[in-house]
């Protein structure tokens, strides 16, 4: 495609940018304010430095208008509850002794009081809070943040863009508070929220905002005719405000479908949308509503979700179609580079060539500037970058890394019989009965235990040479021994060996197999302070030695009670992972499968009983239209049944999953026939429990009652109420008793106490039984 120079003015721009910083600086800062070691001021102050960084970064790569108000200590979704003054009953006093301390005990709680409900971000690794809210709720507008911001940026002499959350996506995301009716809508309070909306608008317009970004992405999931028509009435109400600045409406992470004529026809000045793969459609449903003439679109034409390089001739000729749609057309990621690490040149270990394959959000930001400047002066002005892509492009599809054959012709010989145990479950349960001898209501936790600074020491002092592998794994021994002993202690009836050795749960797998990538600095947030580094699926997979099995067996010889293996599945190895993008997610699933099925079958045969395969991802990569979701479930559940297909009956396999809406795959949880399934259930008090019994699910499962995402320490009474309440949809002969999650991120003093308190309501409930 040649553009005309004179014809286009186009201009790049960006959604969000990771907050973290270079070196985690947000992370430290916030967790040492926790800690008492860092103030309040200090804590402001980095995160400020960190904004400033973050815009002159962007500037300085040719980015004309930088946001604001996407930079949060914790959440953004948690940021808009604060800015619209939807604060909990239970958290007011807080917010109003101290507003830091508040929002902090709204996001973690604390010892007297649970914090919000936190579940994925769409089909995102991210997490956000819930909004709790009913139909007392009083809106309040509190703009101190989004304002104090968009000034910061002025101040500097930017082109700044608040970015907030939009009222439609706001309700859509809720959930009814503690106490109100299940079904109530929150989307009823729509009318009530408008007005505090535009009174933030009008803030933000004295403040000097020319533009404001309002991020719908719920608009892109399955939505019915009432809320289509509750986002209409929601913009032309905002839109008809004289008081406001001009509303440049976006949407991501799909296409839009019967929702994006709504869109187009708001009377707002401009609408940002996702032209990626996976939302191309919109580009022909925008021709078909006759474009957007007289206003701005902002094309998200390079994927803000993952670590490959924009093909740029693909995504220009998506911009040169697009200009005859909207009277201005600007560039940008098809989302928030929230959820891609910072910068790629940091990557020092990764193969050079290897290396020119990856775009993180310093190299996207420069990709969005070039393609912003061949649209406006023409391709002859990036004939250099262009040709350089085309190398790199054509280097990664001719790699050896990419196709080894051996890998694809196993994964062509896969069989139904491949993905089917060889006994019905009533079968097995009763094998593993006899086999396990486990009580009425068997305690277990869900796999790591705190991963401690000498840990990560060991780790550190491995990689430098400081000590030798013999001494590492002495180290990771002592630890074991420590963890086992523990559990024995405190009553656990199934145990684990604590994860010790893992640096993560999917990167640990990666470092091990074929295929992958792992990154030093390719930092992601999860939520809050939780920051992973998701490996980088780049090749073909293959296991060539086992992964798991030394410290497992390790872990049974020092005890007589049974001790779990503990394997990621190969839907969370790819959704906490950055997927190839250059053949079907099913695919790469299958070789992720067999790959595990061989570490499954060597954990069985060294004497290993009880062989947990994680999912916590199945739900989180559900497709946000239904009209994708049975394709995708059928190559998730298979992969899963690969993996686990071939053991004996009496073994046990479990599976786990956390901070998701289980009740939208409740049939494929059943589907993988799993003998054991522990899911989060502490903040949704018990919702999963009676999910499952209405589905009639009849295996085995563990819903949560200890929430370990918060440090405060359940009571045992607090525990037994919960478990009293999974046993009003649950059987006891099929219930067992486990926290939400795993306990890495947790000191051993909650760890210890927590654990204890659940063991005493296990036995507590038994006995009542």
């Amino acid at each position: 495609m040649t553009v005309k120079p004179e014809a286009v003015t186009a201009r790049a721009t960006v959604y969000g940018y990771p907050r973290q910083g270079q070196r985690r600086e947000l992370k430290q800062a916030i967790e040492g304010y926790w800690k008492g070691r860092v103030t309040a001021d200090a804590l402001r102050a980095t995160a400020a430095e960190l904004r400033r960084g973050n815009w002159q970064d962007l500037v300085a790569a040719g980015v004309h208008e930088v946001p604001t108000g996407d930079f949060s200590y914790y959440d953004h979704v948690l940021d808009a509850s604060v800015m619209v003054g939807a604060v909990p009953e239970r958290h007011r006093a807080a917010v109003a002794a101290d507003p830091l301390d508040g929002y902090f005990a709204m996001a973690r709680g604390t010892q007297d009081v649970a914090p919000l409900e936190m579940t994925k971000w769409f089909d995102t690794n991210y997490h956000y809070l819930v909004p709790e809210l009913g139909p007392d709720t009083a809106f309040v507008a509190d703009s101190r943040k989004q304002v104090a911001e968009l000034k910061e940026a002025l101040a500097l002499g930017l082109a700044a863009r608040p970015v907030l959350v939009g009222p439609v996506t706001y309700l859509l995301l809720s959930k009814p508070a503690p106490g109100v009716a299940a079904d109530f809508e929150p989307l009823t309070l729509l009318d009530r929220l408008l007005p505090v909306y535009a009174e933030v608008l009008a803030d933000l317009r004295a403040a000097g905002a020319q533009w404001v970004q309002l991020d719908e992405p719920a608009l892109v999931q399955d939505r019915t005719p009432a809320e289509l028509n509750a986002a209409a009435r929601a913009y032309r109400d905002l839109g008809a405000r004289t008081d406001r600045p001009q509303l440049l409406l976006a949407s991501y992470f799909d296409r839009l479908g019967d929702a994006l004529p709504v869109l187009a026809k708001a009377p707002v000045e401009g609408l940002a949308l996702d032209f990626t793969e996976a939302a191309a459609a919109n580009l022909d449903a925008l021709a078909a509503v006759g474009g957007l003439p007289g206003r701005r679109l902002v094309a998200g034409v390079v994927n803000g979700r993952n670590i490959w390089i924009n093909d740029l001739e693909k995504s220009l000729a998506t911009l040169g179609t697009l200009l005859g749609l909207a009277d201005r057309v600007d560039v940008a990621a098809s989302c928030s580079l929230l959820h891609v690490p910072l910068d790629a040149g940091l990557e020092r270990d990764v193969d050079p060539q290897i290396a020119r394959w990856l775009a993180f959000a310093k190299q996207k930001t420069t990709e969005l500037v070039t393609l912003a400047r061949g649209l406006s002066q023409g391709t002859d002005t990036i004939a250099a970058e262009l040709a350089a892509n085309r190398a790199d492009l054509a280097s990664r599809a001719r790699s050896a890394l990419t196709h080894d054959p051996v890998v694809r012709a196993r994964a062509g010989a896969v069989t139904e019989a491949d993905a089917r145990r060889s006994q019905p479950y009533a079968e097995r349960a009763a094998a593993q009965r006899t086999h396990l001898g486990l009580p009425l209501l068997p305690t277990t936790t869900i796999g790591s235990f705190p991963q401690t600074g000498e840990l990560r020491a060991a780790r550190a002092d491995l990689r430098a040479g400081r000590i030798d592998t013999a001494g590492y794994e002495e180290r990771i021994e002592a630890e074991i021994q420590e963890v086992i002993a523990f559990q024995e202690k405190t009553g656990l009836d199934v145990l684990v060996h604590g994860e010790p050795e893992r640096n993560d749960m999917v990167q640990y797998f990666a470092e091990q197999l074929t295929g992958y990538l792992a990154t030093r600095h390719g930092w992601v947030q999860s939520y809050g302070t939780r920051y992973v580094r998701p490996p980088i699926l780049a090749g073909d997979i293959s296991r060539p030695e086992p992964m798991t099995v030394r410290w497992t067996t390790y872990a049974q010889s020092l005890t007589q009670r049974p001790v779990k293996g503990m394997l990621t599945g190969p839907v969370t190895m790819l959704a906490w992972s950055f997927v190839r993008d250059d053949q079907p997610l099913g695919d790469t699933a299958r070789q992720v499968a067999l790959a595990l099925r061989d570490e499954v079958d060597d954990l069985e045969a060294a004497g290993t009983s009880v062989i947990q395969v994680d999912e916590p991802a199945l739900r989180e990569t559900l497709p946000l239209r239904a009209a994708d979701h049975a394709a995708y479930l059928a190559w998730a559940t298979e992969a899963f049944r690969v993996t686990t297909g071939g053991v004996r009956p009496d073994t046990q396999v479990h599976t786990h999953m956390c901070y998701a809406e289980f009740g939208d795959v409740v049939q494929a949880i059943d589907d993988l026939d799993a003998d054991v399934i522990s899911l989060e259930a502490t903040r949704s008090h018990m919702q999963v429990a009676r999910e499952l019994a209405a589905h009639g699910y009849p295996r085995e499962a563990g819903p949560g009652v200890y929430d370990i995402h918060s440090p405060r320490v359940p009571s045992a009474q607090e525990a037994a109420d919960l478990l009293r309440t999974g046993l009003r949809a649950i059987p006891a002969e099929r219930l067992w008793v486990n926290p939400d999650c795993g306990l890495k991120t947790r000191d051993w003093p909650e760890v210890r106490a927590s654990l204890a308190s659940l063991v005493s309501a296990a036995r507590t409930v038994r006995a009542e039984l």
